[in-house]
């Protein structure tokens, strides 16, 4: 991810998402838990323990607290295990902090002056704002505690009238907080609608359940067939046609890849970095391109397997827009077209009829990298993107959990266990969590699926784009709250 620009946030309402000016930038990815640490953190059942869950909701604390606060960065978090330095300690004592006076109100001016920065408590309107705002949304008690890294703090917590809160801070060189963000779960599929509505001008949503006919029967849903622009939530396709790959033995998860430099791309990721010859088995290559969102491991599968056959596996995963994906682009495509002679190269590629369009990308794939550039606003995302709707996503999960199922085939359900994406859900109910999200600027998509001890399988999407404008960085924790109610209420439609 690029640096975003610095900007602040006050405490908001409950159901009221702060809107800072836009300033993110962003390339298309999402997950930057690393792919060690995440491994490391992965049970025997296949399921992310906490410090794996943590590690995601750490990294979009990260990126959004580097987003609202002056003195965050957009360093990415390791994990939390990996992490826990002097500073995260410190952003974890402070989020702690919020929370136990939060029970104890009102706070002093001289005692909240001793834990937040000048600039900070005074965008709070000072401590009788702060105290105004604890009391509408507290007290406030964790669910489970707030793990704290590199200078972060992040965790869920139940508050007034028995509403949930996503909960981050974000604490300065000094140790005293820079930065403070409260999102609600809604508590009903109304609330969520009209709260979603608010991120985004479109917005699509699905919460649906996997049937034992292998059917998604869509449990609520908000334009649940609109195809919406992905992000790296496309790495899902890449994902099947390999396990196509693997099931035709055309290769082995064993099978090893050398890293090209005509196949590298830009971060999102890690393997950008590696010197051409290094060599990875393709499930390596599957678990960087999940668990951390990695471009350069998601092309070396595209182009090793072949354009057309991921292509293939669209269609075959459920996808009933598979034009939206035509022709399917690497990342290092796309990057060439909206990051290199930008608007010219794509307006070219874009006047070409579909069918055409494959005769323009072989001179984007020699662009070398070093003529590659980030950009920071919304540039084509809807007709220079990965197309899906949420009913699309679910049959996705639900094609990649038959896979997954298939003798030889657990590394599927491997990559898709790495990273929870922080959704954090009780690993008592629910046994597995498989997540891939996706962003750029004016794109942000989050897609879950989860199977409960019972045996139920839900999936929930929720897809967020804006053409104009950058969405800001709060929306990445209201986006996570909201798919984390889309469980919830599935789970009490069933009680």
């Amino acid at each position: 991810m690029n640096r975003p620009t610095t900007r602040r946030t006050t405490l908001p309402k409950p159901g009221r998402t702060a809107q800072p000016k836009p300033g993110r930038t962003a390339q298309p990815e999402t997950g930057r838990a690393a792919v060690a640490d995440a491994r490391r953190a992965s049970s025997p059942k296949g399921r992310a323990s906490r410090p794996g869950g943590v590690a995601r909701l750490a990294a979009v604390a990260a990126a959004v607290l580097a987003g609202v606060t002056a003195c965050a960065t957009s360093a990415p978090v390791q994990s939390a295990a990996g992490g826990r330095t002097a500073a995260g300690k410190a952003a974890d004592k402070q989020l702690q902090w919020i929370v136990q006076a939060s029970h104890h109100l009102p706070i002093s001016d001289a005692d909240a002056q001793t834990h937040i920065e000048p600039a900070t408590l005074r965008t709070l309107g000072g401590a009788g704002g702060l105290n105004k705002s604890l009391r509408r949304i507290g007290p406030l008690s964790p669910e489970l505690p707030p793990v704290g890294a590199r200078g972060r703090a992040v965790g869920w917590f139940n508050g007034a009238r028995k509403t949930t809160l996503l909960g981050t801070a974000a604490t300065n060189a000094s140790g005293q907080i820079a930065g403070l963000y409260f999102a609600k779960q809604p508590g009903s599929w109304s609330e969520l609608d009209g709260e979603m509505r608010k991120q985004a001008p479109d917005v699509a949503f699905a919460t649906a359940e996997i049937g034992k006919d292998g059917r998604c029967k869509v449990l609520h849903g908000v334009n649940a067939d609109t195809p919406r622009p992905l992000g790296s939530a496309f790495k899902l396709y890449v994902l099947g046609a390999l396990s196509d790959a693997v099931a035709a033995h055309r290769v082995s998860w064993n099978t090893k890849q050398p890293i090209m430099d005509a196949w590298k791309s830009l971060p999102s990721g890690v393997l950008q970095d590696k010197p051409a010859g290094t060599e990875f088995t393709l499930a390596n290559y599957a678990e960087h391109m999940i668990a951390i969102s990695d471009n350069t491991a998601a092309d070396h599968l595209i182009n090793r397997l072949g354009r057309d056959a991921v292509e293939r596996a669209v269609p075959a995963m459920g996808n009933r827009h598979p034009q939206g994906m035509l022709p399917f682009l690497t990342t290092r495509e796309v990057f060439a077209l909206k990051g290199s002679d930008y608007p010219a190269t794509a307006k070219s590629y874009l006047a070409l009829p579909p069918a055409k369009r494959y005769g323009a990308l072989p001179p984007l794939d020699v662009t070398p990298t070093s003529k590659l550039r980030a950009w920071q606003e919304p540039r084509d995302i809807d007709t220079i993107e990965w197309m899906a709707s949420p009913n699309d996503m679910c049959a996705a999960f639900k094609g990649l959990r038959d896979r997954a199922a298939k003798p030889g085939q657990a590394e599927v359900g491997k990559a898709l266990s790495m990273n929870d994406g922080g959704i954090e859900l009780d690993p008592k109910t629910y046994r597995t969590v498989w997540f891939k999200g996706g962003s750029e600027p004016g794109v942000l998509t989050g897609n879950y699926m989860a199977r409960t001890a019972s045996g139920r399988t839900v999936v929930t999407s929720v897809m967020m784009s804006n053409p104009k404008a950058v969405i800001p960085g709060t929306t990445e924790l209201n986006m996570l709250a909201f798919a984390r109610a889309g469980f919830k209420l599935a789970e009490a439609s069933d009680a």
